[in-house]
């Protein structure tokens, strides 16, 4: 299916055994996103495995035939001390890597802190954060539901605006389709206009706020829908500071000068 411009279709595949999010966003070469689909595939615990993975096949078959991505993008799986749960979440990946695969359409793995940096600019930042800008992003009056879905959403953000980026893991420059060079090509012609990139914004909005001791108190007006720079609002003026350490260096240089003036002055 084609679509107008270097726009960019990812489906992101939040994997698990008992849900598995799938959700589908176009996102823009200057980092604007929409979502176009999401829904969460469920199974019964009381079903037969080989039952439950068949329906989450069937899920995410229909999802990729319905909206045709060019990508993508699931959350690669780590050991947890829950070995059932593990084993699961790895069953319902392969399934999506199968599906993706079968089909020639590139993919991409992403851990859990790449997708919490990418959409709120924390690798550390918890659900509720996450839920929060991802709905901000995708210019939504609240996050799906269950937490699944968000983070399918998530995944899929993720995947589009690392692509850009050279050398990230799950993007191989071979295996891009026509549609993905070109969403890229023309995202790297935006390149000089860094200003504009979410995570710049959520840059200097963290330095502003570590500058005036107010980035608690700073507000979404203004922004965009693809504009997670609000994050350093919501995290506080802790991670703001944090955000900007050579801001605080800079401060304790003004002050020491500052004192050295008075001296001299006297």
């Amino acid at each position: 299916m084609s679509r107008p411009g270097p726009v960019l279709r990812v489906l992101g595949v939040d994997p698990g055994l008992t849900r598995c999010g799938v959700g589908v966003v176009e996102v823009t070469p200057d980092r604007r996103a929409r979502m176009v689909a999401v829904t969460v595939v469920r199974t019964p615990s009381d079903m037969a495995l080989e039952q439950r993975l068949v329906l989450i096949a069937a899920g995410i078959a229909e999802q990729i035939e319905e909206h045709h991505p060019d990508a993508v993008a699931v959350e690669r799986v780590f050991a947890q001390a829950n070995v059932r749960t593990v084993m699961g979440t790895a069953q319902a990946s392969g399934l999506a890597l199968h599906a993706a695969a079968v089909r020639g359409i590139p993919v991409g793995l992403h851990t859990p802190s790449e997708v919490k940096a990418a959409v709120t600019g924390y690798g550390n930042a918890d659900k509720k954060q996450v839920q929060a800008m991802i709905a901000r992003v995708l210019g939504l009056a609240e996050a799906p539901k269950p937490a699944d879905a968000a983070d399918a959403l998530a995944l899929a953000v993720c995947h589009a605006w690392r692509l850009g980026a050279p050398d990230q893991v799950g993007v191989q420059s071979g295996s891009l389709t026509p549609a993905q060079r070109a969403w890229r090509d023309a995202q790297a012609g935006t390149g000089g206009r860094t200003a504009s990139s979410p995570l710049a914004r959520a840059a200097a909005a963290a330095a502003s706020a570590g500058r005036s001791g107010t980035g608690a108190q700073r507000t979404a007006s203004g922004t965009s829908a693809a504009a997670p720079g609000d994050a350093a609002s919501q995290r506080g003026s802790s991670v703001a500071s944090a955000a900007a350490p050579v801001d605080a260096a800079s401060q304790r240089g003004s002050s020491v000068a500052s004192a050295a003036a008075r001296r001299l002055g006297a």
